[in-house]
């Protein structure tokens, strides 16, 4: 569907007075896929970040996991909190660079909305029950969330977001998905980059889990801040710290590192973009989307970021406990997808109705969608009770 480009009249509303000539500019949106009257007293960026905490998904992240299930304690990140602490990352990075906050902390609010419960290890086992039928990836399932399966406007389906925000939203897919993407999906086909505000939430997101899930598996008992302390740049920070504070609680400790570890990345990144702006002055958001390649970048921090993602791999992710909830999501959501695949008649109504227009239009993709859509909206708590309402013979349905 062509994007209807409307007219941004409160666009002076924005956080974007002083921006670079090279920033996103709500005056020259690409527009919404549905014409809708500008807002009085806000930007169209603005607006879709409004859109986006008030949307249902945006709620439901709070009871989903990133790397620890709820019940493993309350202090863990949860994909709602990580998202937070992305959106924060990115309105940093942004501000320094002079680039559009509001449509930064427009993408990095919508970035996770269709990551579907239990975490990476959620979505692996949904790509792997929906292979035969075009897979499924957050990304892309996040922008269907938002033009497709959010229910709450009168005039149209999903929440209407502008062009750069859903351009923002979808990191990557294939070739054969963007053809069928139109405008929105181009880049993947020409080569070509998304704006500097879309770049740097990639990195964000990066700078946030890799920070973050560091200080949960520390906090988990997990890994030990002496292990960590063997990675290049969080042992250079913990070294100082020990150095200057040597009598510093643990707890208190672990903080001061992660602090500065994520201060450290976030001015490598302001400091390397920077760098790369000035040598190849693009003269607006259009030259940059022309460069064969990213402008937002970790400069020569790439190597310390790559070796803690390294180190979080083989010591948090393939940790034996996270891989025993791993192995259980996976049971959860493959017999929850086999079941309801069999036997539409076990979803909701309105779900089956979703469903039977799916199937309509695409036959068994469309029903395998629709199954696929359901599960990946529920929270790891709600994924439990359906999986017990279903196959726990005493529990009620």
């Amino acid at each position: 569907m062509a994007t209807a480009r409307t007219p941004a009249r409160g666009a002076a509303a924005e956080s974007g007075s002083g921006l670079a000539c090279y920033a996103s500019s709500a005056e020259r949106s690409r527009g919404r896929r549905h014409p809708e009257p500008p807002p009085r007293r806000r930007g169209p960026f603005q607006r879709d970040r409004d859109r986006i905490v008030h949307s249902a998904a945006f709620r439901r992240l709070e009871y989903k996991t990133q790397v620890f299930v709820n019940h493993e304690g309350d202090l863990f990140r949860t994909r709602l909190t990580h998202t937070i602490e992305v959106a924060q990352v990115a309105r940093s990075i942004a501000r320094a660079l002079r680039l559009n906050e509001d449509l930064a902390e427009a993408i990095a609010l919508a970035h996770d909305l269709g990551h579907p419960p239990f975490g990476h290890a959620g979505q692996e086992a949904l790509h792997g029950c929906m292979r035969e039928y075009g897979g499924f990836e957050h990304n892309l399932q996040s922008l269907r969330v938002v033009d497709e399966l959010e229910e709450r406007y009168a005039e149209f389906r999903g929440l209407n977001l502008s062009f750069e925000t859903r351009e923002g939203i979808l990191k990557h897919c294939s070739a054969a998905t963007a053809a069928e993407l139109g405008e929105l999906g181009q880049r993947f086909l020409d080569g070509t980059q998304p704006s500097l505000e879309a770049q740097l939430v990639n990195l964000a997101d990066e700078i946030a889990y890799v920070c973050h899930d560091l200080d949960d598996g520390l906090r988990a008992r997990m890994i030990e801040i002496e292990q960590a302390a063997a990675v290049a740049q969080f042992g250079d920070i913990h070294a100082e710290v020990c150095r200057r504070y040597p009598k510093l609680p643990a707890r208190r400790q672990v903080h001061e590192v992660i602090r500065r570890l994520v201060g450290h990345l976030i001015g490598a990144v302001i400091e390397a973009s920077e760098a790369e702006l000035a040598r190849l002055q693009p003269r607006d958001a259009d030259a940059v989307r022309a460069q064969p390649a990213p402008l937002v970048g970790y400069g020569e921090a790439r190597a310390a970021v790559a070796a803690l993602k390294r180190f979080l791999m083989g010591s948090v992710y393939r940790h034996f406990r996270v891989q025993r909830m791993s192995a259980k999501a996976a049971q959860v959501i493959e017999r929850l997808f086999a079941a309801l695949l069999e036997d539409p008649g076990l979803l909701p109504p309105a779900e089956q109705e979703r469903l039977r227009h799916l199937e309509a239009l695409t036959g068994d993709s469309g029903r395998a969608r629709a199954v696929a859509d359901y599960i990946a909206g529920m929270t790891d708590r709600y994924a439990l009770l359906e999986y017990r309402r279903l196959f726990d013979p005493v529990e009620r349905s």
